[in-house]
């Protein structure tokens, strides 16, 4: 298990960008966003993951 699989990540659709927004509660904020749901959950991730190993 990655150590991001311990944090909460929320992608959600924002009707004022017309795309999906990826965050980390306590971690990051909006931080990758696209139009395919599961491409901006993966870099959401990825991006989480990398923020802990420097952390």
């Amino acid at each position: 298990m990655s150590e991001s699989a311990k944090y909460i990540k929320i992608v959600e659709w924002s009707d004022e960008d017309g795309c999906f927004i990826g965050y980390c509660p306590g971690i990051i904020g909006p931080c990758c966003h696209g139009n395919n749901e599961v491409e901006v959950f993966r870099q959401l991730c990825e991006i989480v993951d990398e923020l802990l190993v420097h952390a």
